[in-house]
C-alpha cells in the first residue's frame, strides 16, 4: 500500500488542551470531527503517550483551539514538539485565553475554539477516542482554517540536504540514523510510527 495515500484525507490540525488541577496542557492533533449535530459531539483520538490523553482521561473535559492559515511553525513546535510532563507549556506564552470551563484556548492563529465533555470512550490501541459533548464555542476569525496539505506545503519547512545515511520521519523531519530501522521505532519528536519514514542517503 501507498502510505501516502492517507495524507489525501482533508485532516485539519488543532491545539488539543486540558487543565488537572492547576496544570495546564495542550498538544497538537488532527483528528477532530463533528459526529452528531443533536446532540452536538465530536470525537477527538489521542495518542497515550501524551500527556494532555491522561489529563483529559483524568478530568473529562477539554478545549479543542482550530488552527488557522496564520499560525505559525513556531506554535507546532511548542505543543507537538515537546512534553507537557517535562514543561510548563504556558509558561511565557501569552496567546491565549480561557472559556468557560476554565481550560485554555488561542486567541491568536485559531479562527475558533471549541470547549467539550467526554461523554464516551473508546480504547483503540495506541490511541483512545474521546466522544464529547459541545459546551461551548467561538468564532475567533475568518481566516480559513489550516489543513494538513497547507501545513506541509506552506508551513513545516522544507527537508534540508543531508550528507546522513538513516532514515527521515515524513511528518516532523526527525533523521534516525542507521541503515535499519526497527519495525516498533516511533519517532521521538511527534509520535510517528515507522511507516511514516522515508530512506535517506
Amino acid at each position: 500500500m501507498n502510505q501516502a495515500a492517507m495524507f489525501q484525507l482533508s485532516y485539519g490540525l488543532f491545539v488539543l488542551s486540558a487543565k488537572n488541577g492547576e496544570k495546564d496542557n495542550g498538544c497538537i492533533v488532527n483528528t477532530v470531527q463533528q459526529i452528531t449535530t443533536t446532540p452536538n459531539r465530536i470525537s477527538i483520538a489521542v495518542n497515550k503517550d501524551n500527556f494532555t490523553h491522561d489529563m483529559i482521561k483524568d478530568t473529562g473535559s477539554f478545549n479543542v483551539s482550530i488552527l488557522s492559515e496564520e499560525v505559525t511553525f513556531d506554535i507546532f513546535k511548542h505543543f507537538g514538539f515537546q512534553s507537557g510532563r517535562d514543561v510548563d507549556k504556558l509558561k511565557n506564552f501569552s496567546d491565549y485565553e480561557r472559556s468557560s470551563n476554565g481550560i485554555f484556548y488561542l486567541n491568536k492563529y485559531a479562527n475558533a475554539f471549541l470547549s467539550a465533555s467526554v461523554a464516551e470512550t473508546v480504547d483503540l490501541g495506541t490511541h483512545t477516542m474521546f466522544i464529547a459533548d459541545v459546551t461551548d464555542g467561538e468564532v475567533l476569525s475568518q481566516v480559513p482554517s489550516v489543513t494538513y496539505a497547507y501545513y506541509h506545503k506552506h508551513i513545516k519547512p522544507q527537508p534540508q540536504e543531508t550528507k546522513k545515511t538513516g532514515w527521515r520521519c515524513k511528518i516532523c523531519g526527525y533523521i534516525y540514523e542507521g541503515e535499519e530501522l526497527p519495525a516498533d521505532f516511533i519517532c521521538p519528536i511527534c509520535k510517528h510510527g515507522a511507516s511514516d519514514f522515508e530512506r535517506i542517503v
